[in-house]
C-alpha cells in the first residue's frame, strides 16, 4: 500500500484564459527514520538537481534531519510549483516553495506523440513507473522531464537567498512522492495525470484512425495476417483469444499403492513429494503465463541441479528427504539450511547473493555511498569496511551484500557465518536499516 495518498485533487479555473489549472494535495508524510528518501531512479534524479545545485552543504543537512523528523507538512503540487510549511526544530512554522519551471505548449506536444509510439510507455506510467526511455527520447527531442541543475527554484519565508533547510526539507520529502508517482513530477512540468491521459488517449485514438491505419485492418482477414504487416510498425492486429481460466488450485498427483512391494532402491516418500512439488511448480508456471505482460524465461533462466535441490528443500520435504537434498545440493545440511533461508527471500537471485562474491563497477559502488551517505547524521553514520560487492559494519555483525539484479541484501552473523536477515531493497540504506534490525 501506497505511504501517502490525495487528500484533494482539485481543478479551478485560470483566470488568465480558462485553461484548467490541477492541483493536488498530500497529507503530511510519516518520519523517514533510518531510511534513504528515494528509492526509484527518477526520485533520484530529482535529488541529485537539488544537491548539484545547493551551495550551503549545512542547510541540506538540515534539510534532511528536517524531513527525516516529519517537520514537513502537507505538500500541495501545481503546474510550476510546490509548497508546504515546514516547522523548525522549535516549532516555528516556515512556508517553503519550490518552483520548476512548465513545459511549453510545443514541448508536450513532442512528449505526447513519443508516449504513444510504444504501449508499453503509458502502461508503465498507468503502472506509476516512469519508463527510461520516454525520458531519455524526450531529452533527444529537446523536452527536460526531469530537473537539473539549477532548475529547482526555493522560495522561502526566512527569507533565504538559496535553499535553505525548509526548501531542501521539502524536496527531500518530494521525492518520497516522487517514488510512489511519477505524474507528481508530470504535473509540475503542467500537465495532471487526468488531462494528460485524455490526451493520450484522444492522440491514439486519432492516431489509429489514419488511412493507413484503417486500410492495414481491413486488409487484415479473419484467418490472421501478413507476418510482415504483423511486424509493421502502427500495424492493428485482430484481438488474441480469450485466455482458459486458471485452476482454482494445483491438481493432486496420483497416489502411489503403498500396498504393493515397491521396486528396489525405489523412495516412495521421495516419489510422492517431488510429483506433488511438479504440480504446485507447473500451475505456478501456468499462473505466470496467464498474468498479463509475462515474459517467458529463456534457457539461461533453468535452475541448475544444485538450486533445485534448493528449491525443493524450501517446501518443507520432511526429514529423510532432507537428507538426500542436502547431498544433491553439495551443500551439507548446515548449508543447505543457509541457502533455503536465502531462497525464502529471494529464490534463486538471493542464492546467487548467498554464495557468489563478484565485483560491481565503480558508478554503482559510488551510487550507494552517496545514498548511505544521505541517510545518516555524519556523526550517526555506519562506518563500512568495503570487500567487492561485500560491505561489513566496522563493529557489528551486520552486512549488505549487491547482488547482480542491482539490489542490496541485508545479512547478519549468527553462530560465526553470515545468514540473510530479510528480502532485498534497492536503496542500501533501508536494507542495512533491516540487517541491524531498526525496520
Amino acid at each position: 500500500m501506497s505511504e501517502f495518498h490525495d487528500e484533494a485533487y482539485e481543478h479551478a479555473d485560470d483566470a488568465r484564459g480558462g485553461v484548467q489549472e490541477q492541483e493536488r494535495t498530500f497529507a503530511a508524510l510519516p518520519p523517514a527514520h533510518g531510511r534513504g528518501f528515494a528509492q526509484s531512479w527518477w526520485g533520484q534524479a530529482w535529488l541529485k538537481a537539488l544537491e548539484d545545485t545547493a551551495l550551503d552543504l549545512q542547510q541540506l543537512k538540515s534539510g534532511r534531519r528536517l524531513a527525516r523528523a516529519g517537520a514537513v507538512g502537507a505538500v500541495s503540487v501545481r503546474p510550476g510549483r510546490i509548497t508546504a510549511v515546514v516547522k523548525d526544530r522549535d516549532g516555528t512554522p516556515h512556508r517553503s516553495d519550490v518552483l520548476l519551471q512548465e513545459l511549453s505548449p510545443e514541448a508536450w506536444d513532442r512528449f505526447l506523440d513519443m508516449a504513444i509510439e510504444r504501449a508499453g510507455h503509458i502502461a508503465a506510467l498507468l503502472d506509476r513507473d516512469m519508463p527510461p526511455h520516454l525520458v531519455e527520447d524526450s531529452a533527444a527531442a529537446g523536452v527536460e522531464l526531469l530537473p537539473g541543475i539549477g532548475d529547482l527554484e526555493p522560495e522561502c519565508d526566512c527569507e533565504a537567498w538559496d535553499h535553505c533547510g525548509h526548501t531542501a526539507a521539502l524536496c527531500y520529502q518530494v521525492a518520497r512522492l516522487l517514488d510512489e508517482d511519477p505524474f507528481v513530477l508530470l504535473l509540475m512540468r503542467g500537465r495532471g495525470e487526468r488531462m494528460l491521459l485524455d490526451e493520450l488517449q484522444a492522440r491514439s485514438a486519432s492516431r489509429a484512425e489514419t488511412p493507413e491505419a484503417l486500410e492495414g485492418a481491413q486488409e487484415a482477414g479473419p484467418a490472421g495476417v501478413d507476418a510482415a504487416e504483423a511486424y509493421e510498425d502502427g500495424a492493428i492486429l485482430p484481438p488474441l483469444p480469450a485466455l482458459p481460466p486458471l485452476p482454482v488450485e494445483p491438481g493432486l498427483p496420483p497416489t502411489l499403492d503403498t500396498d504393493a512391494v515397491p521396486a528396489p532402491g525405489l523412495d516412495v516418500q521421495a516419489v510422492e513429494f517431488l510429483a506433488a512439488q511438479a504440480a504446485v511448480e507447473a500451475y505456478r508456471i501456468l499462473a505466470d503465463a496467464l498474468t498479463p505482460g509475462h515474459e517467458h524465461s529463456s534457457v539461461e533462466d533453468e535452475l541448475t541441479g544444485s538450486e533445485d535441490a534448493v528449491r525443493l528443500a524450501a517446501a518443507q520435504p520432511g526429514a529423510a528427504v532432507e537428507a538426500r537434498l542436502a547431498v544433491a545440493s553439495e551443500r551439507g545440511r548446515d548449508g543447505l539450511a543457509l541457502a533455503v533461508r536465502a531462497w525464502r527471500y529471494g529464490g534463486r537471485a538471493a542464492l546467487h547473493v548467498l554464495e557468489e562474491e563478484w565485483t560491481p563497477k565503480e558508478d554503482v559502488l559510488a551510487r550507494a555511498r552517496a545514498a548511505l551517505d544521505t541517510a545518516w547524521d555524519e556523526d550517526e553514520r555506519p562506518q563500512l569496511r568495503a570487500a567487492r560487492n561485500r560491505w561489513t559494519v566496522v563493529g557489528a555483525d551486520v552486512q549488505l551484500r549487491h547482488g547482480h539484479d542491482g539490489r542490496w541484501w541485508p545479512y547478519r552473523k549468527e553462530h560465526g557465518h553470515w545468514a540473510p536477515a530479510g528480502p532485498a531493497a534497492h536503496d542500501p540504506a533501508t536494507a542495512l536499516a533491516v540487517a541491524s534490525g531498526s525496520e
